[in-house]
């Protein structure tokens, strides 16, 4: 099975050794994303504004490789405060419909640029 590699400019671009998604037959392996804005680079400010930039930069990785978040199957929330996971959670369902993703929320001493949250995802498509 051949495997390609999924971009967009609509998240932000990888800051280091992988792909923003992976595609693997009718397999999509979205990698972690933190709440940076891709037009700046930048991350955005408190852990409601993370937690939806977070989203919709998981979105728009979906939306590049054909597909959405209702295509997803397994998405791992990682959390610097496991006292925000009811935010996540509320903010989660403007996102999400049933039926839901399998999920994990971990928590987690540190995150890069010291970001509050980051997810990612597996979705199937086909």
């Amino acid at each position: 099975m051949s495997k390609s590699v999924i971009s967009t400019p609509q998240a932000p671009s990888a800051i280091g050794t992988y792909s923003q998604a992976v595609r693997c037959g009718d397999t999509i392996y979205l990698s972690g994303q933190i709440g940076l804005d891709p037009k700046t680079m930048q991350l955005v400010e408190g852990i409601d504004a993370q937690v939806r930039r977070v989203f919709d930069n998981l979105q728009a990785v979906a939306a590049a490789a054909g597909g959405s978040l209702d295509d997803a199957a397994k998405l791992t929330i990682y959390l610097t405060d496991l006292a925000h996971f009811a935010r996540v959670n509320e903010i989660m369902a403007a996102y999400f419909k049933q039926p839901y993703p399998a999920r994990a929320a971990i928590g987690v001493a540190s995150l890069p640029r010291g970001a509050l949250v980051e997810a990612d995802a597996i979705l199937v498509i086909g």
